[in-house]
């Protein structure tokens, strides 16, 4: 061992992701061992395939390929700086290299669609608001991680919200976001930041076509209980 870093090499063999690559190819290796072999060793003590796991765990899979701020992955998964830009630049190149087709991108018609798609986040222990830009089919262009941590009205600023829509050149947006307790009931923090949102939305001309509430293995759509 060196340190409490624990390096790829330095575990039995059935755990080596990176030998299990060479040998074998990319098709049997999981998720968090592909993020291992990138990651190259642990930190603080935990092993370089269990930190792995627990980004993915705790970031949700789908968010985390979205992320550009390297700071926050810092401050909301207490790693390095190194490790996070590792991370982004994986997913940003892989983006890049192979971005997805138009004619296979999600539509979303309602808030069952929305909540299909973000399902996951009624796993997260920490609150996460998304921004989902559509355009003028209803097809999902792009999905961001606007904040993270427990929700107030002045932690969404209505500027991170609207700027990919402009850079993505988005007709609407929909807007989501988890309550890890579990009640998806919508609290009055919840309720003013969407009403924030609507108004900047129509002074933008872009609509914030609703606003979902996850929680466990249900939602609240603030559209459809017209509270937006």
């Amino acid at each position: 061992m060196t340190g409490n870093k624990y390096k790829i090499p330095e575990l039995s063999f059935e755990k080596r992701p990176r030998e299990r690559l060479i040998e074998n190819g990319p098709d049997g290796l999981k998720n968090y061992e592909l993020l291992a072999i990138i990651l190259g060793t642990g930190y603080r003590g935990e092993d370089v395939l269990a930190l792995a796991s627990r980004i993915l765990q705790e970031y949700g899979s789908k968010a985390i390929t979205k992320e550009r701020s390297v700071s926050r992955l810092m401050a909301e998964l207490g790693i390095p700086k190194v490790k996070s830009c590792q991370i982004i630049a994986c997913f940003e190149i892989g983006r890049r290299f192979f971005v997805e087709d138009a004619g296979k991108m999600p539509t979303v018609r309602d808030a069952e669609d929305v909540y299909k798609y973000l399902k996951e986040m009624s796993k997260f222990k920490k609150e996460q608001f998304r921004g989902l830009y559509l355009n003028s089919r209803n097809k999902l262009i792009y999905d961001e991680v606007i904040s993270l941590g427990t929700l107030n009205a002045n932690l969404v600023h209505p500027r991170e919200v609207f700027q990919p829509a402009v850079e993505f050149s988005a007709a609407a947006i929909i807007v989501a976001h988890n309550h890890p307790s579990g009640d998806p009931e919508p609290s009055e923090d919840d309720l003013e930041i969407t009403k924030r949102l609507v108004n900047a939305g129509k002074i933008m001309g872009l609509e914030i076509l609703d606003h979902l509430i996850i929680g466990r293995d249900k939602f609240v759509s603030l559209k459809g209980k017209k509270l937006m």
